[in-house]
């Protein structure tokens, strides 16, 4: 049997994104295999339910706190899914054949400050699967994975309880994400019961989007974990969420979803995967300089774009979810 290891630190919605990754080499090795992968400690929770791996290393700061137990496990391969200083050095010490993907990062870096685009169209998880073709694995084009430690949902209010959507108003970069006043817009122009889910530094903005907005919204941010917020998402007809990894979450959950792009484009290659659902990415299609950052952490312009979003079509299609899918 092989035994392979998979390296991808961070984060969310990133590893989310590994997940076909670990499925087709599970099912499509010829002589079997063992999986391993390699996170940090943050994010073994997300990771340790995935009945395709046997086992989960994380790391806090440094790859060495981990690298004897790695040396010990013999691996046949490595599968590096993130490319940088960190994976280098378990590749080094491991002395085992490894795989990479293409980051893109010179096409990332033309688009970003040129407006040249270069990238590949091809989806980022299409590129963690180039790293496969060595073993002839192909993508079963099943799409993502999230799976859940156990099937516990938040206790919604009475009435929320057939049927409501999600607005995820949390994103790693401030720049990411829209306003809370555009929230406020967002929740009382549109006509069903809304579910805020965030974390813990979006708590207050969740209550007072809550506040403004009556009884029709009710706030989860900062007060249930990562599967309690999935939870939410599986049981909602719609999503509306920025570029993050709860975006990736309700993809892999085959939700119904309405993306805002801010700093960040879908040409990055990080959209929705393989949801054969509502697919409607919102842009502020006439800010002629986006994107501005390759992360979504800096904007180009002295108010941000995601302020720019047409905010309205969001309610629209919100409001009838007739709307055609993108791909």
């Amino acid at each position: 049997m092989t035994k392979v290891l998979i390296i991808r630190f961070s984060s969310i919605g990133d590893i989310v994104l590994t997940t076909p990754v670990i499925r087709n080499l599970y099912h499509q090795m010829h002589d079997g295999v063992e999986i391993h992968y390699l996170t940090k400690n943050s994010f073994k929770s997300l990771l340790e339910p995935n009945p395709y791996l046997s086992m989960v290393y994380g790391i806090d700061k440094s790859t060495n706190e981990v690298l004897g137990e790695l040396k010990d496990e013999r691996y046949d391969y490595v599968i590096d899914l993130h490319v940088n200083l960190r994976s280098m050095n378990v590749k080094r010490s491991l002395k085992m054949l490894s795989f990479e993907f293409n980051k893109c990062n010179f096409q990332k870096w033309i688009l970003v400050n040129f407006g040249l685009n270069r990238m590949p169209k091809v989806h980022v998880v299409d590129r963690y699967m180039e790293t496969l073709k060595a073993f002839q694995i192909e993508n079963d084009n099943k799409g993502l994975d999230y799976f859940f430690h156990d099937n516990e949902r938040p206790v919604l209010p009475k009435g929320y309880e057939d049927e409501y959507i999600v607005i995820v108003i949390g994103a790693a970069h401030f720049n990411k994400k829209p306003r809370v006043e555009q929230y406020i817009e967002l929740c009382q122009k549109i006509r069903r019961k809304i579910v805020l889910v965030g974390g813990s530094s979006e708590a207050k903005d969740g209550e007072r989007i809550a506040n403004e907005c009556g009884s029709k919204v009710w706030s989860f941010a900062g007060k249930t974990s990562l599967d309690g917020s999935a939870a939410l998402l599986r049981d909602a007809q719609l999503v509306i969420t920025p570029d993050t990894g709860m975006m990736h979450i309700a993809a892999a959950l085959k939700k119904p979803i309405i993306s805002l792009w801010g700093c960040t484009v879908p040409d990055f290659g990080m959209y929705p995967y393989q949801n054969n659902n509502l697919d409607v990415r919102i842009e502020a299609s006439h800010l002629k300089k986006r994107p501005c950052s390759k992360l979504g952490d800096k904007c180009k312009y002295k108010g941000r774009c995601i302020d720019e979003l047409p905010l309205q079509r969001v309610v629209d299609i919100a409001n009838s979810q007739k709307e055609p899918s993108v791909r």
